[in-house]
């Protein structure tokens, strides 16, 4: 259910989405335009020409995360080298590939430009679209797309391929349906973020999302000191690929980019010292805290939103506290709920959401003692007033691979069935932990694990729901007293939030508590929701200092001393990751603000959405 909201980016950038057209149609079905696009363009460094410039038409590769983009030209041209074929810009920067290259079916393509007159250290990036295919047209034009390639699309490019991309000429995926989906709507973040003549947009399309204009040109501007610039080696030496002096150097600016995509709260003084020349502006006039890029969105109703979930398309689904509603956005952040989002079903105080494999909505209301099941569409699935099912103040909601829905209610845990038939009778028993019941989360082998605002960790068995974890429940961390959102990664090792103690539990699958008296720093303060990503990080929204928590499998944290700021987070208390690496982030809002959803381009590894598309594969974070 995805839509095309392209407006003022220009149609003609994305051959894969197509105006009119939709982005999941192209990437799941087939259904590419029929043209021929021929490419045109110009290559400049800090707004200057760059002529020599080898400029390469490279594809996603889909042999695994990591591997080596595809050569597009390759047979088509007459010049290689090492990295592929090319062909040479001009005196003036300017460059055409004929459209006589070869390339399959959902393969996203992609422009690097390396060296030149601005030196062996320029690379430079801009996003192209998905593979055309068809016809030549019966009047036998051959259309042309003209792209720019500058500091600005490759700061674009760079952020929106992060979660695929090694350096420049590695992009890839591991070929999957899911893996599709994510790589097609990382492509068409990077036209959120610039138009297709290398501009920071401000903007989204769909014109209810602000971009980091400022950020992006800061950016483009440490690039630029490179491109042409003196500061190569300080650039080169200081975007290395874990952040740190021993990680591996890029070789050139466009790879220098992708590194710090994904280290944004590494080197951040260094960096922004590169960016004394404002050649992109407007640009920033201080020094940011990291160098995330994240999006905002707003509208729709949106009021106090609370738990978010991706489903197998992209889209973001948002329970909507304040407004008794559920409101649905694209992967673009466009309203796709209407003016005042979707209601009914017995929808009153929606907090916990989950999506089923067949697309449908799953809501855990605070109020009314019942469960909502919204179809794809937005209406209900659910009988009229929802179904019976578990209250609490903050309740939880999982699925299982089995498709049974388990919500957290005000002593017990409620199982049932898709068609909405209560399986637990009263509620499984919790085993005698203290405290109320909260978040919940489903493990490879389909038991329950359920936090507390006690100090206990409950894992209920598949079968009866009986206890696994006996009387008292595991330990979540020394001196705990509230555990609020928990989940799993694809090692079946099970996150929790502390809130009271500002710091994250890490257990086993066998309830062995593996983070001591917990994990802390990286701006960890009052943390509430949590995600895992692809590779094992978890990400944790901070309701009291409006930032995003990131930590190492191992719980180290990555992202600075104050956590990811920006994008317009106020009391963020929901999180998710989807299939394109973008972390989704709501926020509460203040009694001024009605709440908004952010959007971290490219910040994390992707995972295969929805969640419980992990959970039937018995594992709970892994790339697509």
């Amino acid at each position: 259910m995805v839509r095309c909201f392209l407006g003022v980016l220009s149609c003609s950038l994305l051959l894969l989405a197509g105006c009119g057209g939709t982005n999941e149609g192209n990437v799941q079905n087939g259904t590419n335009p029929p043209t021929f696009a021929a490419i045109t363009g110009t290559v400049s460094g800090g707004q200057t020409a760059i002529s020599g410039a080898h400029v390469y038409l490279l594809a996603v590769g889909s042999s695994g995360y990591g591997q080596a983009s595809v050569d597009i030209l390759s047979g088509t041209q007459t010049s290689s080298d090492s990295v592929g074929a090319y062909v040479a810009s001009g005196s003036n920067g300017s460059f055409t590939l004929t459209g006589a290259y070869s390339c399959a079916t959902y393969q996203q393509l992609y422009i690097y430009a390396l060296g030149g007159s601005a030196g062996s250290a320029s690379g430079l990036l801009a996003p192209v679209g998905n593979c055309p295919s068809g016809s030549t047209p019966a009047n036998g034009t051959t259309p042309t797309i003209n792209v720019t390639v500058n500091e600005v699309s490759t700061i674009a490019t760079a952020y929106a391929f992060a979660g695929f991309a090694t350096d420049a000429t590695h992009v890839s995926s591991s070929g999957t349906s899911h893996a599709q989906v994510g790589i097609g709507h990382a492509l068409l973040n990077a036209a959120q973020l610039a138009t297709i003549g290398g501009v920071a947009l401000a903007t989204t399309a769909a014109g209810n999302g602000t971009v980091p204009q400022t950020k992006i040109n800061a950016l483009a501007n440490i690039l630029a000191s490179c491109v042409g610039g003196s500061a190569c080696s300080t650039l080169l030496s200081t975007a290395t690929s874990d952040g740190t002096a021993g990680g591996t150097h890029p070789t050139d600016t466009a790879t220098a980019a992708i590194n710090i995509a994904h280290n944004p709260g590494a080197n951040v003084a260094t960096l922004y010292g590169l960016a004394s020349s404002a050649v992109f502006t407007p640009t920033l006039s201080a020094q940011p805290t990291d160098f995330t890029l994240a999006l905002n969105f707003g509208g729709g109703g949106l009021s106090y939103p609370f738990g978010v979930a991706i489903d197998s398309s992209g889209d973001a689904w948002v329970a909507n506290y304040n407004t008794n509603s559920v409101i649905e956005l694209s992967n673009l952040g466009a309203i796709l709920s209407g003016a005042s989002g979707f209601s009914g079903g017995g929808l009153a105080q929606p907090d916990a959401i989950a999506i089923d494999l067949s697309g449908n909505a799953w809501i855990a209301n605070a109020s009314g003692n019942v469960v909502t099941e919204l179809a794809s569409n937005g209406t209900i699935d659910s009988v009229p007033n929802g179904y019976a099912g578990a209250a609490a103040s903050n309740p939880g909601l999982a699925i299982d691979g089995t498709g049974n829905v388990w919500v957290t209610g005000v002593s017990t845990a409620i199982e049932m069935n898709s068609s909405g038939t209560l399986l637990s009778g009263n509620g499984y028993a919790l085993g005698g932990p203290t405290g109320a019941p909260l978040g919940i989360a489903i493990d490879g082998r389909g038991d329950a694990w359920i936090s507390t605002v006690g100090d206990s960790i409950v894992e209920l068995g598949n079968n009866s729901g009986a206890p696994v974890t006996g009387s008292s429940g595991y330990s979540s961390a020394s001196g705990t007293n509230s555990s609020y959102g928990i989940a799993i990664d694809g090692q079946a090792a099970v996150w929790v939030t502390d809130t009271g103690n500002n710091s994250v539990a890490k257990l086993s699958s066998l309830g062995v508590l593996l983070s001591g008296s917990g994990f802390t720093g990286g701006g960890l303060s009052y943390p509430y929701a949590i995600a895992i990503d692809g590779s094992g990080s978890a990400w944790v929204a901070n309701y009291s200092n409006n930032s995003v928590t990131k930590l190492s499998s191992s719980g180290t944290a990555l992202s600075g001393a104050s956590g990811f700021t920006g994008g317009g987070l106020s009391h963020p208390n929901g999180v998710a990751v989807d299939s394109s690496g973008d972390v989704w982030v709501t926020s509460q809002g203040t009694s001024s603000v009605n709440g908004s959803v952010t959007e971290f381009i490219g910040a994390a590894i992707p995972v295969a959405t929805p969640l419980v598309a992990n959970v039937v594969s018995n594992t709970l974070a892994g790339r697509p």
